[in-house]
């Protein structure tokens, strides 16, 4: 009896959508440089107040406005005060970087869940809840955090609270067009005769559908928050001593862009890096995460 020889092959596993993404964003070579440089930014701030021997606040007697200098061990200069201005860039990144991230983070939840809830039960619900957006965009935001400060006082978790207060507009436009779109669908049509709840299907059922295109506003949500916090911190609106920022710096070293440029230079550099990068990484996810390039 002849038995012909068969090879079992194990069945191929199928790329995730997550895993597909990633791969293609690795591709990108400006995405994943803006990654790793985003990466060193952010440790770089974090940990470097730590490495430097100069405190926030710390006045060198010997180094006003002093340039930058290995032998004084004032890598970035002094300020006018004679404080080591790296050691303040260190913490400025905290602030810029944490508001920016709260922020996006708030806008994110109140956005998605708003839009989400509209564009699923649409008719008046959605035409109430779409007025309100309409009526929140026609307020200047300036008059939003002024009003906030007069009434709060001034407060670092108040920027937290303006910036979200205005950022989650957009996001839930986004996500209320993606839901419309997605609640016809066939998978939506076989919850509702399952009988799952409309709570199950808006949070299990859309939102996870139309979480690409949110991922890629983030993406250009956190440097718009950025530029926001420099924006009013700039016009001493924003953090207050002895916190800093990085729009509290380079406020400060345009004063001085003559005599000192080093401390609007270094802030700047700060920024404009971490701007572009962002920039870089939400053009890279937006190629990752678009169907129609796959």
């Amino acid at each position: 009896m002849i038995m012909n020889n068969t090879t079992l092959t194990a069945p191929a596993v199928g790329n995730s959508l997550a895993r597909d993404a990633w791969r293609r964003l690795r591709q990108n070579g400006a995405a994943t440089v803006s990654l790793v440089l985003l990466a060193v930014i952010s440790l770089v701030c974090f940990v470097g107040p730590w490495l430097t021997p100069w405190a926030l606040d710390e006045v060198d007697w010997n180094a006003f406005l002093a340039p930058p200098s290995i032998e004084s061990g004032h890598y970035a200069g002094t300020d006018s005060n004679g404080r080591d201005l790296l050691t303040r860039v260190f913490y400025g990144g905290q602030i810029s970087l944490s508001v920016a991230l709260v922020a996006t983070l708030v806008s994110l939840v109140i956005g998605v869940l708003y839009g989400a809830i509209a564009g699923y039960f649409g008719g008046r619900v959605d035409n109430l809840m779409m007025r309100f957006v309409d009526i929140m965009y026609s307020l200047p935001f300036m008059f939003m955090v002024i009003l906030l400060m007069v009434v709060f006082g001034r407060n670092i978790l108040l920027i937290y609270a303006a910036i979200g207060a205005v950022e989650w507009l957009d996001m839930s436009r986004i996500v209320r067009g993606q839901v419309l779109a997605l609640k016809r669908r066939e998978f939506v049509e076989a919850a509702h005769a399952l009988g799952v709840s409309s709570f199950k299907i808006v949070t299990r059922h859309l939102i996870p559908n139309a979480i690409g295109p949110v991922i890629i506003y983030v993406t250009l949500t956190v440097p718009k928050v950025i530029l926001l916090e420099s924006f009013l911190s700039f016009l001493g609106l924003g953090v207050q001593e002895p916190l800093t920022s990085w729009g509290v710096l380079i406020s400060e070293g345009k004063d001085m862009m003559e005599t000192a440029p080093w401390m609007l230079i270094v802030p700047s550099a700060f920024l404009a890096i971490t701007l572009l990068c962002l920039n870089f990484l939400g053009d890279g996810l937006r190629d990752a995460l678009d169907p129609k390039t796959r």
